[in-house]
């Protein structure tokens, strides 16, 4: 049994701010992108079918490696592989910026996914372990959701302003200042920890199923949008997921040293919360996404416009995470706020489904956007420190990329859903001789009453499988004794 040393920065909040800062950089590249897309198109002369590449190249080793990534920071020490992330992050940034045809770009995206994996899985990680006390982690997993949730309504603005402004490359080559400044500076303001180490061989096995398992789903769900989800490739890519997991959780069961301890899954806040963050995934990307469709489609937004619209997501989450949520979950609990935020978010997501072809942005839309903002702001912040609460020190890196494998996948899975189920209802709306642009919004709304709907699953889920797990004081974060039982 070996023992992990609670870290005593000087200055943990302004490592805060360089965890904040890198996390940035990932929240920002999941959106921004997507404002390119048509320069990028023309510039390196996509086709429709392969535009699609330059964002699932990134989600799929992102959502792949990031399980292995959180582990490794256990074993290798956290800020090693944070560092290391970054690095990989700042020169693939570099790459796609400077991409000459589209094989160099989308090799580059797959190359910046595994960079964002290993940064992202460690950050949850080292803001448990760094802000052990209750209150100071409340506070500093606020500040953590203000810019996750809040940078990727950001990412719209910024990269309108860049593509239109200058040119699709610097939605890319803007990551490199930033990237090189909180390399330097993570150095000095992050403590090194040590991990638990090698002493025991790694599983590598179980680290390759683990890793071809998520990234194989991911492939499924991303390709279900232009191949359908009866398709060979879809349900051939399903089935191999599931057996690659399969073969992953026997090995897990049976090794000595596995990379996926099974203790992991009796951990109740984890697991719960996991869930609960996929339903919630699943409720923002469709709004974030579909509603991005929605104001530039229907609208007519330009893509400044567009990101401008999205901003009360940004100015509610920053208002929050100055310590209003983290007061709130003070005195009345973590479950309570999370629950009332995801009671907020579903008021804003029946807002958004009642929006029309000619809807003004004030108050439906405005208000729609700040409702949504408002009810993540509240919910995430207690949702995280659940999930984190009960992980003890030599299981926060794997615990990280575990919550965060369910934000992405479940995300990504439930926007496929819903857009498949938006498609065919405008599809056969039109069929029956509605006019095109009013059955594509009618689609739009069927998907956020679908969102609701599952954010309404999430409080059920929530309430029976978090109640006591919210209630409790985290044992975890009393002691740093690092326990081998499986």
């Amino acid at each position: 049994m070996r023992t992990e040393p609670a870290p005593t920065p000087a200055h943990p909040r302004m490592a805060l701010v360089v965890l904040c800062f890198a996390q940035l950089m990932i929240t920002l590249d999941t959106t921004i992108v997507n404002v390119a897309l048509p320069a990028i198109q023309d510039d390196l002369h996509f086709s429709d079918a392969n535009l699609t590449w330059i964002v699932n190249a990134f989600l799929v080793t992102f959502g792949g490696f990031m399980l292995l990534a959180g582990r490794l920071g256990d074993l290798l020490g956290r800020r090693r592989v944070f560092i290391v992330g970054l690095v990989i992050f700042t020169v693939a940034s570099a790459l796609c910026g400077f991409a000459p045809d589209q094989g160099v770009l989308v090799g580059a995206r797959l190359l910046q996914g595994v960079g964002a994996a290993l940064q992202g899985a460690a950050i949850l990680a080292i803001i448990a372990t760094e802000f052990p006390k209750p209150d100071e982690r409340a506070r500093a997993m606020s500040a953590y959701v203000f810019v996750a949730v809040a940078g990727a309504a950001l990412g719209l603005l910024v990269g309108g302003v860049l593509t239109e402004g200058i040119s699709w490359r610097w939605i890319f080559l803007v990551n490199l200042p930033i990237g090189v400044a909180t390399i330097i500076v993570g150095r000095m303001l992050i403590p090194a920890d040590i991990g638990i180490g090698l002493d025991q061989g790694l599983d590598w096995i179980g680290s390759v199923l683990v890793t071809l398992a998520v990234m194989v789903g991911v492939f499924a769900v991303v390709g279900a949008a232009d191949h359908g989800w009866g398709s060979a490739w879809v349900l051939g890519s399903g089935a191999l997921a599931l057996i690659l997991a399969a073969a992953f959780l026997a090995t897990e069961a049976r090794v000595a040293n596995p990379v996926m301890p099974m203790r992991i899954l009796r951990l109740r806040g984890l697991m719960g919360a996991s869930a609960v963050r996929a339903l919630i995934a699943t409720g923002l990307f469709a709004i974030f996404f579909l509603g991005t469709l929605y104001v530039e489609n229907v609208l007519g937004y330009s893509a400044v416009q567009t990101g401008l619209a999205f901003l009360p997501w940004f100015l509610s989450l920053g208002v929050l995470s100055l310590g209003v949520t983290a007061r709130l979950v003070s005195r009345f609990g973590p479950t309570p706020i999370m629950v009332a935020g995801m009671l907020t978010s579903i008021v804003g997501m029946l807002l958004f489904s009642t929006a029309g072809v000619g809807t003004d942005y004030f108050p439906t839309i405005g208000l729609a956007n700040f409702a949504v903002g408002t009810g993540v702001g509240l919910a995430m912040m207690p949702l995280l420190t659940i999930a984190m609460g009960d992980v003890p020190p030599s299981d926060r890196g794997l615990a990280s990329g575990l919550i965060t494998v369910a934000h992405q996948v479940g995300g990504a899975l439930g926007l496929a859903v819903l857009s498949t189920l938006a498609t065919t209802h405008t599809r056969s709306l039109i069929s029956e001789g509605h006019p095109a642009l009013s059955a594509q919004v009618d689609g739009y709304h069927l998907a956020f009453l679908l969102a609701a709907g599952g954010l309404a699953i999430g409080i059920v889920v929530a309430v029976l499988a978090l109640g006591r797990a919210g209630s409790a004081t985290p044992a975890a974060s009393q002691g740093d004794v690092v326990s081998d039982s499986r």
